[in-house]
C-alpha cells in the first residue's frame, strides 16, 4: 500500500520542501563550484531509472574535465579536484538530484541509479533493483556505501525492492544522516570513487 500510493507523493512534498529549505546552500553552491570548476557546476548524465526507463541524473560536479594527449579522459583519482572531494565528503555533491525527485525520475529511498552501460552486465537478480526508482539513498548506502563489493550492494538493492515499507524508508533516511556525519564509505578500497562493474562471475558469492 505504501509503495504504491504513497511513496511517490512523500518524495514530492519532501523534496519540494527541501527545494525551499535548501536554496540559499544550492545557491552557494552553484557559484561556488562555477568558480571552482572553471564554468559549469553541474553535472548530468543519463542513467536507467524505474523499468529501465533513461533520465538524465543532475549533481554538482566534482571532476575537472582534464585529458591525457590523446584527448582521453584522465583516471578519476586525477580528475578529482580538493573541492570535489569536499562535495563528495559531505555528500553535498547529491543534492541537485532533489530535482530529478521533485521531476519523478527518482525516489528520495531506492537502490541509486548507475550508469547505463551496466545494464547488459546485470544477471537476472540484479536486474530487479530497476523494478523501482532509484533513490538518493538507499539500503547499501546506509550498509557500507562504496566500501562494499557490486555483489554485496546489489543484494541489499533487490532486498530494498522486496521489502519497502514507511517504517523502513525512514528508517535508512535516518541512517542516511548519521553516515553523512561520520563520512564513512565515500570510496572504495582500491578506488578514489568506486571501481567500475564488469559483471558479476558464476563463482561470486559460492
Amino acid at each position: 500500500m505504501y509503495a504504491k500510493f504513497f511513496k511517490r507523493m512523500l518524495d514530492f512534498t519532501l523534496s519540494l520542501g527541501a527545494i525551499i529549505i535548501l536554496s540559499p546552500i544550492l545557491i552557494v553552491l552553484t557559484v561556488v563550484g562555477a568558480a571552482a570548476m572553471g564554468g559549469n557546476p553541474f553535472f548530468t548524465q543519463d542513467r536507467p531509472g524505474k523499468r529501465e526507463k533513461i533520465f538524465k541524473l543532475i549533481k554538482f560536479r566534482t571532476m575537472n574535465n582534464k585529458k591525457d594527449k590523446n584527448g582521453k579522459l584522465l583516471p578519476d583519482e586525477k580528475r578529482l579536484t580538493s573541492y570535489g572531494k569536499w562535495l563528495r565528503s559531505t555528500s553535498l555533491d547529491e543534492l541537485p538530484e532533489l530535482f530529478n525527485i521533485l521531476n519523478g525520475d527518482m525516489s528520495i529511498v531506492g537502490p541509486r541509479p548507475l550508469l547505463v552501460k551496466y545494464l547488459p552486465r546485470y544477471n537476472k537478480e540484479q536486474h530487479r533493483r530497476h523494478k523501482v526508482r532509484p533513490g538518493l539513498t538507499g539500503l547499501a548506502q546506509v550498509n557500507g556505501r562504496n566500501a562494499l563489493t557490486w555483489e554485496e550492494k546489489f543484494r541489499y538493492d533487490v532486498k530494498y525492492v522486496d521489502h519497502i515499507t514507511f517504517i523502513g524508508d525512514v528508517k535508512i533516511i535516518i541512517d542516511t544522516f548519521k553516515i553523512v556525519l561520520h563520512r564513512s564509505g565515500i570510496s572504495s578500497d582500491t578506488s578514489a570513487t568506486m571501481e567500475e562493474f564488469m559483471g558479476t562471475s558464476e563463482t561470486a558469492g559460492k
